[in-house]
């Protein structure tokens, strides 16, 4: 079996099936030399907040080193050092800081990544001087099968605050995923792809305590090589569309709708409109 992917990337294709697609206001630029130039911006229309990224990375390959620089429009500057494959093979090792000169205020994280054929391990620990909170991830696969844990050890508190557990079954067109969240939220997830055009996903998730159970079902479908729909509702009844066309290449347009199907002539619908340019 290759490498399992990480525990955040765990039901990754349902997700995706779900989730991209249906941005209302995107735009994303990034250029590639020998450097990567990335610039992104997104509007909510409910809080009418536009919010804006602006990140340069620079790779050497020779070194197994990235250098990553980011600026928000939050005021917000962000460093990342990266040396991957370099102490062992397998091995990551980042330091990710950030600053707001607005506030003075300064976070730094240590994270840790090491991953071979049946294994996925990670380690993260937030630098705080009241004491460190410590993030950590396994995921172990052996013949499409996977199992995984993520937990969180605030030091200060001395008090573990996540404890989530995953199970799932892998292969190339199908993938089971389901998960466990500080044993009172579940959930899963199921993705197919059925042919070379159409990709279908169901998900579901209950929280204990409550009697409602949450569920979703969402497919994609390739129209041609330059252009694809997708489509999602519910249990809400909410319906989302959305289409993507690459108008030319490095250019892609992304159009999505939003309906309340409880509430049709009520209106509270919501456009979507994304731009993404690559070169």
């Amino acid at each position: 079996m290759a490498v399992p992917p990480a525990y955040v990337d765990l039901g990754k294709s349902a997700k995706d099936i779900f989730n991209k697609g249906y941005e209302l206001v995107k735009l994303l630029i990034i250029f590639y030399s020998l450097q990567e130039f990335k610039t992104s911006g997104s509007s909510n229309t409910d809080t009418s907040k536009v919010t804006g990224t602006l990140e340069t990375k620079y790779k050497w390959a020779e070194y197994g080193l990235t250098f990553t620089e980011k600026w928000t429009t939050e005021n917000t500057l962000g460093t990342e050092i990266c040396v991957e494959d370099q102490i062992t093979k397998g091995l990551k090792l980042t330091f990710d800081t950030t600053f707001s000169p607005n506030t003075g205020k300064k976070s730094g994280k240590v994270k840790t990544a090491y991953k071979r054929e049946y294994v996925n391990v990670g380690v993260d620990v937030d630098l705080d001087f009241a004491g460190p909170t410590i993030h950590g991830a396994a995921v172990a696969g052996y013949e499409g099968w996977l199992a995984g844990y993520q937990m969180t050890f605030d030091s200060a508190k001395s008090k573990m605050t996540q404890s989530n557990f995953a199970i799932g079954y892998k292969t190339g067109d199908f993938q089971l995923h389901t998960n466990v969240n500080d044993g009172s939220e579940f959930g899963g997830s199921i993705y197919q792809k059925v042919n070379d055009k159409l990709e279908t996903a169901v998900n579901l998730a209950w929280t204990a305590g409550t009697n409602g159970t949450r569920f979703g079902i969402a497919a994609k479908y390739q129209l041609d090589s330059d252009a694809s729909i997708s489509a999602k509702v519910n249990n809400a009844s909410l319906v989302g569309i959305g289409y993507s066309q690459t108008l030319r290449p490095g250019m892609k347009l992304l159009l999505s709708a939003l309906v309340d199907g409880k509430n049709i002539n009520a209106g509270g619908h919501k456009l979507g409109l994304g731009l993404e340019l690559e070169a």
